[in-house]
């Protein structure tokens, strides 16, 4: 699931949706239970920036997941992203085992 439309509708470099400050949440709701496997995260690169920095660009992150009725949170995976690594960072979430232990 591509969570594009955080995207405002002119995506040109600078003109991003943005927290205000240095800390900020995202509640995604979705209307079916999903499997997440994995988050991307892409952000703008220095060469291409119009003031030529990323000090914008995320670092510290946490996911959670909740349940049905929105109650019960569980932290899915934390990771930092990496300004002098690629554009596009994907941080895989750990496989929990099935019920059963299969």
């Amino acid at each position: 699931i591509a969570l594009s439309f955080l995207l405002q509708p002119d995506v040109t470099p600078g003109n991003r949706w943005a927290f205000p400050g240095h800390q900020g949440h995202v509640v995604i709701r979705l209307p079916t239970r999903v499997h997440v496997t994995a988050i991307r995260v892409q952000h703008i690169s220095k060469e291409v920036s119009p003031s030529g920095t990323v000090t914008s660009a995320p670092r510290d992150m946490a996911v959670f997941g909740v349940d049905a009725d929105g109650e019960e949170e569980t932290l899915l995976v934390t990771f930092t992203y990496n300004v002098s690594k690629e554009a596009i960072q994907t941080f895989p979430l750990k496989v929990r085992p099935t019920r059963g232990g299969k």
